[in-house]
């Protein structure tokens, strides 16, 4: 693949596999390139549960980049992606963040769209151009697949086919999303990170125990497990096991971190596939992280939390009550995450590499194991991002 054009200084990759150029994650240049070969290339994207829309006529907007999408229940109870553009003029069809409706209406000329995407009205047809049929124009449509009522999206036509995106994470997913993805959506917490998407997803097993002094307050700490890269892209997953507090803790009511789940052998998973999005399943929480990028130096995150669907009401409580106080952007665990990424982004303004040393064995060859507290994890995910934005490695 060709290079990315460089309008600025000179632009490298360094040869250490463990080091990544800081210029990566704050050359504004790039953003554009990466909406191209990324965003709007041959990736698969998740954008909402099905659960997120569990009614016929239910609807959620959101963005791919800058692509503005509409995802609809139609009124024969099936999924569907749109374009959340108008078929005539392009005009945003629909502004609202969720809601409900039978029909979609484009106040700019009035064109009348099914919640199926058939353009059932317009005014004045009868002095459209010769031939025009209404069957003609419907919404347009992205590429769209679903697994386990994950719906994801792809622009571009030539994407591997949804399983080979997902590979080898795929039953660790499972497990996260419940066994078999029949969740109920609990609510959402929203936030704008003022960070670069990178230094978002360029998180690792390493600073866990260190950063989030929850861990230490809560008298909780870390069992067993593994993590683990799957399919070329770099997606990594985390596989552990709960060791819940004992003893005295800060908390006046500790039922907030009790575990009712039935496997604490592995009863935390993290799935985290490339570009941005990433999933957990701690304790008795599970989230999903749908993330894009707002420009070069923002990242927008929706934190969407579920229940299962066989869930009684006194464990989707529990899971409501740990959802908002444990993993948000403002819980007792990772309440930090917010200011480190922010950190994160203001240093690497400044020259030279990220240097990952946490796990590193080679400096020159790609890690095949790694630890569950290792960072070497990224370094796969960095390498597939190198690859397809066109960036050559400086010689040995």
């Amino acid at each position: 693949m060709a290079p990315v054009e460089e309008s600025e200084a000179a632009f490298s990759w360094p040869a250490n596999v463990n080091e990544v150029p800081k210029e990566a994650f704050v050359r504004e240049d790039f953003y554009e390139h990466e909406l191209k070969r990324i965003f709007y290339g041959e990736e698969w994207h998740p954008i909402a549960h099905e659960s997120e829309i569990p009614n016929p006529g239910d609807f959620k907007t959101t963005k791919l980049g800058e692509i503005p999408l509409l995802i609809a229940r139609g009124d024969d109870n099936e999924v569907r992606v749109f374009y959340n553009a108008c078929s005539h003029r392009g005009n945003q069809v629909e502004t609202a963040s969720r809601g409900n409706a039978k029909e979609f209406e484009c106040p700019y000329h009035r064109w009348l769209f099914s919640n199926k995407g058939e353009l059932v009205g317009c005014p004045n047809a009868r002095d459209f151009s010769p031939g025009f049929d209404k069957v003609d124009y419907p919404l347009d449509q992205p590429r769209m697949d679903i697994y386990l009522g994950l719906i994801f999206v792809t622009i571009s036509p030539n994407t591997d086919s949804l399983d080979e995106f997902l590979g080898d994470i795929k039953p660790t997913f499972a497990d996260l999303m419940g066994g078999d993805g029949r969740l109920k959506l609990l609510g959402y917490q929203k936030v704008r990170y003022e960070s670069n998407w990178k230094s978002y997803t360029d998180n690792d097993g390493y600073h866990a125990p260190l950063l989030h002094k929850a861990f230490a307050l809560l008298n909780w700490q870390g069992g067993a497990g593994r993590q683990f890269t799957a399919t070329r892209r770099g997606h990594i997953g985390f596989e552990s096991e709960l060791s819940v507090a004992s003893g005295p803790t800060l908390l006046e009511d500790s039922s907030i971190i009790e575990f009712k789940g039935q496997d604490p052998s592995v009863g935390s998973r993290i799935v985290s596939l490339f570009p941005v999005f990433v999933s957990t399943k701690h304790l008795d929480v599970i989230n999903l992280r749908f993330a894009n990028p707002d420009g070069p130096n923002h990242v927008v995150v929706h934190y969407a939390y579920f229940a299962h669907a066989d869930d009684d009401e006194e464990m989707v409580r529990h899971r409501l009550r740990q959802s908002s106080n444990l993993l948000g952007p403002s819980g007792l665990i990772s309440a930090e995450d917010a200011s480190i990424f922010h950190r994160v982004h203001i240093g690497n303004h400044t020259p030279g590499n990220a240097v990952f040393q946490k796990g590193v064995k080679n400096k020159r060859s790609m890690p095949e194991k790694m630890a569950q507290n290792d960072e070497t994890g990224q370094l796969l995910r960095w390498d597939y991002y190198r690859e397809i934005m066109g960036f050559q490695r400086e010689a040995s």
